[in-house]
């Protein structure tokens, strides 16, 4: 039996959402009037069929039913504990405490640093605070989990005091735990739970909001000729199997996000691929993250305009994500992105 999946496309934004939406031409993405949509893609690993909202009651039952079950997932709004996404995209400051991250290593890892930091990015419009005490780079090494801890727990301690949402990207349970004994409100593990078995032990034990993240092999190789028969659906069907799994474990809230994990086991033409096709991951039915800053891409793309912030092309493909109705974006110049956000949501969003 085929299997088909509904991506949402040919979005519209602001007032002519609202209207489109109101005439009942349009659909609401997310439950948002500000962001709808009148045509979908069915696809499955052999052709992609493009048809308006208005078709769909003339395909067969089999792919009529399957389309109106993902609507409902896509329409619907999104709720999750301590977020509101209906004014989207949230940002996610990055907080590294390690001396070799990708772009910042050793920046923030000193003294009062990772928290004079953290207290800038909220100034600047930070809702959630990323913080991390291991680099998970393209060659990266591990870290014993006591020093990971070490470079995260004094930093962490003070971060609590300013009441804000915070998140602990870890792939160990014992640095997890920790955590959330010391009140993080959600698990970002870039292993997507497979580096450490226990990891979905600790999840349940909790019930702690959790990002399901992709990555295919591990820092150390996953850069060596990532390979996939298809990057779009291989990671959709890796996202359902992982839920399935969450939920035979008996974890059966919904503060799920889910991010496709760039430049994370993906060359150029994968990362490309993902994010022109975004907006597949809101049938999955939960928020979506994306992580563009800084990142690879961007260079492979600019060539000679590269530069070390990347600043230009972290923008650029994070307004983009905000046009597929992405809900979180993951950035390190939330000064910069925000400013973007705010101009092109006042051209676009009116």
């Amino acid at each position: 039996m085929k299997k088909y999946y509904t991506r949402a496309c040919n979005f519209y934004y602001g007032s002519v959402s609202k209207e489109k939406i109101k005439k009942k031409l349009s659909l609401p993405l997310n439950g948002s009037n500000l962001i709808s949509f009148d045509n979908i893609e069915i696809i499955n690993r052999k052709y992609i069929k493009k048809i308006h909202i208005k078709e769909i009651k003339n395909q067969k039952n089999e792919i009529k039913k399957k389309i109106k079950e993902d609507i409902n997932l896509i329409t619907a709004k999104k709720k999750f504990k301590g977020l509101n996404f209906l004014n989207f995209p949230i940002l996610m400051g990055i907080i590294n405490l390690t001396p070799d991250s990708f772009s910042d290593g050793g920046k923030y890892n000193k003294k009062n640093s990772g928290f004079n930091h953290a207290v800038y990015l909220i100034k600047k419009g930070c809702e959630i605070l990323d913080i991390g005490g291991e680099s998970t780079r393209p060659g990266a090494k591990d870290v014993n989990e006591t020093i990971e801890w070490k470079r995260i727990i004094k930093t962490l301690k003070k971060i609590r005091k300013l009441n804000k949402f915070v998140s602990l990207d870890t792939r160990k349970s014992w640095v997890m735990e920790k955590g959330i004994k010391n009140k993080v409100n959600l698990i970002n593990d870039v292993s997507g739970f497979d580096y450490d078995d226990n990891t979905v032990n600790v999840l349940k034990k909790y019930n702690i909001p959790f990002v399901i993240h992709h990555m295919r092999g591990t820092p150390k190789n996953m850069q060596k000729n990532p390979s996939y028969k298809n990057v779009l659906l291989d990671i959709y069907d890796f996202f359902e199997k992982k839920i399935k799994k969450i939920r035979l474990l008996g974890i059966k809230h919904n503060n799920i996000i889910l991010d496709p994990g760039i430049g994370f086991g993906k060359n150029l033409k994968h990362n490309m691929t993902l994010i022109n096709n975004i907006s597949i991951f809101h049938s999955l039915g939960f928020p979506i993250m994306l992580g563009v800053s800084r990142k690879r891409f961007i260079k492979d793309l600019s060539g000679n305009n590269d530069s070390k912030e990347r600043l230009g092309g972290t923008i650029s493909s994070s307004l983009y994500a905000m046009t597929q109705g992405v809900q979180i974006l993951r950035a390190h110049d939330v000064n910069e992105v925000n400013q973007g956000i705010k101009v092109f949501k006042s051209l676009n969003f009116k």
